[in-house]
C-alpha cells in the first residue's frame, strides 16, 4: 500500500532560513523513503503574508523541485490561518507541520512516522531541552500545565509547532485564532489518540522571534475555549441549560414565596426582593434559548471558515 506524507510549513518572514531548511528536510525524506516508511512526499508552505523575500526563495526553488508547493496568504492573518490552509490541501496520509525557523530538526520526521504506526493519530513533540530565552519557557510552562490540566491531555508541550497526525485528524478539526496551540485537545475531542515524543530543538540562527508577551492572554482566552468544547461542544444545552435551570429556580422560589406574602396581605410591589425574582427567571430563560442556539449552530457544522477569503494564490510545479 503506498503512503504519502505532507510537510506544512508556516512562514513569516524567515528568508535566510528557507534555503537550508529545503535541503534538510529533503536529504532526511529521502532516507526515509529508502526504508519504505513513504513512497512520495510533498512540502507545503504557508506564506503568512511576509514582508521579505521569502515568497519569491520557495518559488525559486519549486521551479527545481516537484515536491514543494506554495501558498500564499493576501496578509498576515496568522499561524492558525497558516495551517488550516495547509490541512485542506495537504495530501498525505500523515501530515507533519514543522516551523521554518530551523529550530526543529528534520531527522525526527522519521521518529513521528514510527510514533504513528504504533498506532496514535496525533503525535505531538515536546522541546524537553528548549534552547528559548527564560522569559518565553516560564510563560510557556505556565500554559503548558493549565492546559493539560483543564484538558486532562497529559503531554508537556502545547505549543510545539513540530507534530504529526493522521490525514483523519487534520481533515476533522477546524484551526482558529491561537488555537494551532491547542490542536491535541481539538483531536481529542474528536475521539483521536494523542501521545508525544522528545524532539531535538535548535537556537534560532535567522531573523527575529514572532513571539510577544499579548500571545498568552491570547492564549489564555484559548485555554477556556478549549476546555469549553472539549467539555460541552456536542451537548451545550448541559452547560448553558444547567445554569439557566438553577437561576429559574432560585428565581421561581423568590417570586412564590413573594406570591405567599402578597396572599397573606403584604405589600410586595416595592420590594427589590420582587425584582430580582423576576430578573432571575429572566435571565435563566435566555441561557437555556442560549443552549439552544448552541445546539442548532452544533447541528449545522459552520466551524470551517472559507479559505478562499485569504489565500492569494497557490503555486506548485505542473
Amino acid at each position: 500500500m503506498k503512503r504519502m506524507l505532507s510537510v506544512v510549513i508556516p512562514v513569516f518572514n524567515e528568508e535566510g532560513s528557507i534555503k537550508t531548511l529545503i535541503k534538510n528536510i529533503n536529504t532526511n525524506i529521502q532516507k526515509i523513503k529508502t526504508s519504505e516508511l513513504i513512497d512520495d512526499y510533498e512540502i507545503i508552505f504557508v506564506d503568512d503574508g511576509s514582508g521579505d523575500s521569502s515568497q519569491n526563495i520557495i518559488k525559486e526553488a519549486i521551479d527545481t523541485d516537484v515536491h514543494i508547493k506554495l501558498i500564499t496568504f493576501r496578509t498576515n492573518f496568522g499561524k492558525s490561518k497558516a495551517l488550516e490552509a495547509g490541512f485542506r490541501y495537504a495530501k498525505g496520509d500523515i501530515v507533519i507541520t514543522m516551523d521554518a525557523d530551523l529550530q526543529d530538526d528534520p531527522k525526527e520526521i522519521r521518529r513521528f512516522i514510527e510514533k504513528i504506526d504504533e498506532g496514535y493519530d496525533l503525535v505531538s513533540g515536546w522541546k524537553e531541552n528548549r534552547l528559548d530565552p527564560l522569559e518565553k519557557r516560564l510563560p510557556s510552562k505556565l500554559f503548558n500545565w493549565v492546559t493539560s490540566k483543564l484538558s486532562g491531555i497529559k503531554i508537556h508541550d502545547f505549543n510545539c509547532g513540530y507534530k504529526a497526525y493522521k490525514k483523519e485528524v487534520v481533515k476533522s478539526i477546524a484551526v482558529y485564532g491561537e488555537f494551532h496551540r491547542y490542536i491535541p485537545v481539538l483531536a481529542k475531542r474528536n475521539g483521536f489518540r494523542v501521545t508525544e515524543i522528545s524532539v531535538t530543538h535548535h537556537k534560532r540562527q535567522h531573523g527575529a522571534s514572532k513571539f510577544g508577551c499579548e500571545r498568552y492572554l491570547r492564549g489564555l482566552y484559548d485555554a477556556i475555549s478549549s476546555w469549553f468544547l472539549l467539555k460541552y461542544y456536542e451537548k451545550p444545552m448541559y452547560f448553558f441549560g444547567k445554569i439557566g435551570l438553577i437561576l429559574l429556580s432560585v428565581g421561581g422560589l423568590v417570586c412564590s414565596y413573594l406570591t405567599c406574602l402578597w396572599f397573606l396581605g403584604y405589600p410586595i410591589g416595592t420590594r427589590p426582593l420582587l425584582t430580582l425574582g423576576v430578573m432571575l427567571i429572566l435571565i435563566g430563560a435566555q441561557f437555556i434559548s442560549m443552549g439552544l442556539i448552541a445546539n442548532i449552530l452544533v447541528d449545522q457544522d459552520k466551524r470551517r471558515a472559507n479559505d478562499t477569503l485569504y489565500i492569494k494564490e497557490i503555486y506548485e510545479r505542473k
